[in-house]
């Protein structure tokens, strides 16, 4: 973001005067860390992309040097200002995990994209930090090259647990994070304190064995990753691992034993639209592109784009194992889109028996020029998951 300069006095802030404007702007924890925050966080990332457990997120790479340590994206940065904005859910997340009819949208994405209102939260604070103390100021929200959760353990707001994300003892799993960098040298906060002890509830749980060792994530492995980042076609192997997940994955964050503190979020803009809380997959299934850019107008899925979208809601289709959904299937084969026609084939053979899966491939392969296509109608599964001969 911009910096801002103001012409009026420049003496550092006081920490209680940025805690009381944090809570007047809407966040609900804020800390204060040193924006020097040493070279453990930035080893971890090397060490992360060099086991290219990245995977195809190759801005991770092509920013790594920014990312590694807050003064190498801003020099001039002495300082960074750590908001947190609770995110607790109103119902268990695991609530719809098990349903054949329903796709489930991660938290986070239920309501309005929590990017615009945490940006919109933190320019305004910023804005007041220099009215009112001048220096220079840089606000960052999730997009930027910026380690939010080593900075949010650095600055007392938690501590990173075993699966690698922020835990605080406040709010459990849920906290969106942003921070501002400033120029002002600010006293920071003592480092986040808890701990995970020997519990490892959200290793146990992921359904596809993402955590390679605690406090390691391997993100190819990751159904966010998975459903959200990848470009590509979903591995195999992973698909049925999904479930009926259509749009990242809670259940490490759920599972966490410290989630007891955690309160509901009070933000009304981070509210769960009702028709995002567990969608029927035969509506989705109906999507063109711009009926997907109405139903997810102002929603994180909608940078996902209809196509990957559609991806994800084929994988769970064939995950529900329902053969009623062939209504739902059948015109996505001939879908304009090679990434639609691969999950559809493999949808296919997962909800009809082999007669009718092969009859299907016989019709629609003649004249199917992607090879991926192609590939997947050889490779998929027939009726009852045989593979095919």
């Amino acid at each position: 973001m911009p910096t801002s300069t103001s012409e009026g006095a420049n003496s550092a802030p006081d920490r209680d005067e940025l805690r009381r404007i944090a809570a007047e702007e809407g966040f609900d924890t804020v800390g204060f860390a040193s924006a020097d925050f040493g070279e453990l966080p930035g080893r971890r990332l090397d060490e992360f992309i060099a086991a290219g457990r990245h995977g195809d997120m190759d801005w991770i790479v092509e920013k790594a040097h920014w990312r590694r340590h807050p003064q190498a994206l801003w020099p001039e940065a002495r300082s960074v200002i750590v908001l947190g904005l609770n995110y607790g859910p109103e119902e268990n997340p695991a609530a719809h995990s098990t349903a054949d009819d329903r796709g489930v949208i991660s938290v986070y994405a239920q309501g309005r994209d929590y990017h615009d209102v945490m940006k919109k939260k933190l320019k305004s604070m910023a804005r007041r930090i220099v009215r009112d103390y001048g220096g220079d100021v840089k606000v960052f929200v999730d997009t930027a090259p910026v380690m939010e959760k080593p900075l949010a353990a650095a600055a007392g707001l938690g501590w990173q647990g075993k699966h690698t994300n922020l835990v605080s003892r406040e709010f459990g799993s849920w906290l969106f994070l942003g921070s501002i960098y400033t120029t002002h040298e600010l006293p920071p906060d003592a480092p986040g304190y808890g701990g995970c002890g020997s519990c490892s509830a959200c290793l146990d749980i992921c359904p596809t064995a993402a955590f390679p060792a605690p406090y390691q994530l391997d993100a190819r492995r990751c159904i966010s990753y998975l459903t959200i980042e990848t470009r590509a076609h979903i591995p195999r192997e992973m698909r049925p691992l999904i479930g009926n997940r259509i749009y990242g994955c809670d259940d490490c964050l759920a599972v966490c034993p410290w989630n007891k503190y955690a309160k509901k979020a009070s933000e009304i803009s981070l509210a769960p639209r009702p028709e995002l809380r567990a969608p029927e997959l035969r509506a989705l299934a109906g999507l063109d592109d711009p009926s997907f850019r109405e139903l997810f107008s102002r929603s994180p899925v909608k940078r996902l784009g209809r196509n990957r979208f559609l991806r994800n809601v084929l994988i769970a289709i064939g995950n529900s194992g329902r053969p009623d959904y062939l209504s739902c299937v059948a015109p996505l084969l001939e879908d304009t889109s090679p990434i639609v026609r691969v999950a559809a084939v493999w949808a296919l053979g997962r909800i009809v028996d082999a007669s009718l899966y092969q009859q299907f491939r016989g019709k629609l392969l003649d004249g199917e020029r992607d090879r991926d296509v192609r590939e997947e109608w050889d490779q998929s599964c027939s009726g009852g998951g045989h593979e095919q001969a």
